[in-house]
């Protein structure tokens, strides 16, 4: 019976995942309650078993959502700017500042 309990919890915690990430479309959000609901899958496990693997189980588990989570909390790198300034050498105003034109203000393109 308390096997079955475990075994529920974490068929369910897989259930609200993918209900999660069908209904918001976010994978992160549905990642986060995936892993959360296995945690509280894993201490219950903990709390039945009693056992050095269980504890080990449920260790793992805690570590593997708080690296994951870090990582996507992290999220990518900038990308790098390939494109021109948009002062380039082709605007018809950088010869103005260059030259100190009074009207022309130095600070913006526009």
């Amino acid at each position: 019976m308390t096997t079955a309990l475990v075994d529920l919890t974490t068929a369910l915690a897989f259930l609200a995942g993918l209900s999660t990430l069908a209904t918001t479309g976010a994978w992160r959000v549905a990642l986060r309650v995936l892993l959360d609901l296995l945690v509280a899958a894993g201490l219950l496990h903990l709390s039945l078993a009693r056992s050095w693997s269980a504890l080990g189980a449920a260790a793992a588990v805690v570590a593997l959502r708080q690296v994951l989570w870090a990582t996507l909390a992290a999220g990518l790198p900038a990308p790098v700017r390939r494109s021109p300034p948009r002062c380039g050498g082709d605007d018809h105003r950088l010869a103005w500042a260059t030259r100190g034109e009074p009207d022309h203000d130095r600070r913006t393109c526009s």
